[in-house]
């Protein structure tokens, strides 16, 4: 059920969204066929997670507010959308734990490190659950950028960078904070390439 409404819904919405902001997306090539996919993207709109979405060959499961999941209607329509609720602000072990499954599970992983927002559009400093995430399992870590602005009629660029190769990290036992770093370096390099 779940997998279906997601192809419709993906089918939707990249139909309203592409030609809007006539949506171009680049390295597509190097998103990885299957296993987990860690996919780290920075953070400037709220469609940020929809075109995601659209533009990832697989389907994405995204960390969301757990205020989303307060509102009737759009908490099922979330959920169906493969999302999970997430406590901002604190160390939310049972968010942690459905993290680590999906990637364990082979699924991709969608996480915008920054945690909210960018206002001016320049990326922040990234939360240390994302390098937990990637130093706890052995996914693969896709950066990606999204390169604005959302004008109508302007185009927008989604960038998947290669896989991070995390190895040497994950043998070092190099903390969260400095996985995450490394990490956020591979998005603003893809944000200044584009």
């Amino acid at each position: 059920m779940a997998l279906s409404f997601y192809s419709f819904a993906k089918g939707v919405v990249s139909g309203i969204l592409k030609p809007i902001y006539r949506i171009e997306v680049v390295g597509g090539e190097h998103f990885p066929k299957e296993g987990g996919v860690l996919l780290c993207s920075n953070h400037i709109s709220n469609l940020d997670p929809p075109v995601v979405g659209i533009t990832a060959p697989r389907p994405v499961h995204f960390m969301a507010k757990e205020e989303l999941f307060r509102v009737p209607i759009l908490k099922h329509i979330i959920r169906n959308l493969n999302a999970f609720p997430v406590k901002r602000g604190m160390s939310d072990r049972q968010a942690l734990r459905t993290g680590l499954d999906i990637l364990k599970d082979g699924k991709v992983l969608g996480i915008f490190p920054e945690g909210t927002r960018s206002k001016d559009g320049k990326l922040r400093k990234g939360l240390s659950g994302v390098g937990f995430f990637a130093l706890r399992t052995n996914a693969f870590v896709v950066p990606c950028a999204i390169v604005g602005p959302y004008k109508p009629f302007r185009t927008l660029k989604v960038v998947y960078g290669k896989p991070i190769d995390m190895q040497e990290l994950r043998e070092k036992k190099t903390s969260p904070e400095e996985a995450t770093e490394y990490i956020m370096s591979h998005i603003q390099a893809l944000l200044e390439q584009h």
